[in-house]
């Protein structure tokens, strides 16, 4: 690796790329690293991980510097949620140097048949109040375990893609193309999802489980639609009320709560924009000043609302760079995750890409510190 910038000279080159994107210089010295006054900005953002907390997974993210992570999937029956579960695999976790941040909720990003719980956003009672108050047991528990946080997902239609595309060196890439997507049947099984009956579903949710979080001190972090879909057509009769930025903000006010807020997928949120180079870092100073990041997937994109494919960090639309120092302004302290790989040949499991990710989101911690 290049030997870092001596300090003035960095500074020269910050205030000189600041002053080429048409920033004040107040805007040069916090791209600097400092803020009005001279006082430096901390790095309080952690290398992190998801899906698996395998012994051969944390040896090889300890050697990789990786601090903190979101394990792989519990399940749903209530024994893995026990508070003993939890906090051996809280100590699991730990021996190996590393923090166990968040655990995943029976609520994953799969299509309403496929999920977890399907019976919460179809309404389905009295299944729905059951789950829902085992939902509530497993919060509790993770409070109870010394695990800060639990992450989920509301989602009728999964996350939609069609053909991927070939990518840097022949890679494949996971890709979206709006007029492409095969919308057959018309509905889902759920049927015709108004924005109205979403809405009504996830604030039957929120009032039922917020204040559990709130109370048992534990975060809960909903990913967003992946992806976004038209306001005035949705996909497949589902309106996906969490598939835009205002949707995102409506979505934090419903329950107020310090414990209430986002699995914050940069790539996701991307892409329900249309100049997402331009509109992203708004979306970061939004909900990171208001604390509503509490995970970052740290994933960049090709293209915009509704015709998009997923890149390497370093090749997509978005100044990732910018990205995290953005991220730093704001005073977020979570993790920073690799998140939907391209895929390698002879690459197994995207090991290759995700290290490849891990280097990189570890090149930029180390450059942002070296400016504090």
């Amino acid at each position: 690796m290049p030997a870092l910038l001596p300090r003035r000279a960095f500074l020269a080159q910050a205030a000189l790329g600041a002053a080429s994107l048409g920033l004040s210089p107040a805007a040069s010295a916090a791209a600097a690293g400092r803020v009005t006054g001279g006082a430096k900005l901390p790095v309080l953002m952690k290398p992190g991980h998801q899906h698996d907390h395998s012994e051969n997974t944390l040896r090889a993210l300890a050697a990789f510097g990786v601090t903190n992570i979101c394990s792989g999937q519990i399940g749903r029956k209530m024994e893995g949620w026990s508070v003993e579960a939890l906090t051996r695999l809280r100590q699991h976790v730990e021996s190996f140097g590393i923090k166990l941040d968040c655990v995943p909720l029976p609520m994953s990003s799969a299509y309403i048949t496929r999920a977890e719980t399907p019976e919460i956003l179809l309404a389905k009672d009295p299944e729905r109040e059951k789950t829902i108050e085992d939902i509530c047991t497993m919060i509790r528990n993770a409070g109870l375990a010394g695990i800060p946080m639990v992450k989920y997902n509301l989602t009728f239609i999964g996350v939609v893609r069609t053909a991927r595309t070939v990518g840097r060196g022949g890679s494949s890439l996971s890709a979206f193309d709006y007029d492409k997507s095969v919308q057959e049947p018309a509905l889902t099984e759920a049927g015709a999802i108004s924005e109205a009956i979403y809405w009504d579903r996830i604030e039957y949710f929120l009032k039922r489980v917020v204040p559990v979080a709130h109370e048992a001190r534990v975060k809960i972090a909903l990913h967003p639609q992946d992806p976004g879909m038209p306001k005035d057509r949705g996909w497949r009769g589902v309106h996906t009320v969490l598939g835009s930025v205002e949707g995102m903000k409506r979505f934090i006010e419903i329950q107020p709560s310090p414990y209430h807020g986002f699995n914050f997928c940069q790539g996701t949120v991307s892409e329900m924009m249309e100049k997402p180079a331009e509109e992203i870092f708004d979306a970061i100073q939004y909900f990171g000043s208001r604390k509503k990041i509490f995970i970052v997937h740290f994933r960049n994109i090709r293209g915009k609302f509704l015709k998009f494919e997923e890149t390497f960090p370093d090749e997509g639309d978005i100044d990732m760079p910018r990205a995290l120092r953005t991220y730093r302004d704001v005073g977020y302290d979570g993790m920073i995750m690799p998140d939907h790989v391209p895929q390698i040949v002879g690459d197994a499991g995207g090991q290759k890409a995700f290290a490849y990710c891990f280097g990189y989101i570890q090149a930029l911690l180390q450059v942002l510190r070296a400016e504090a």
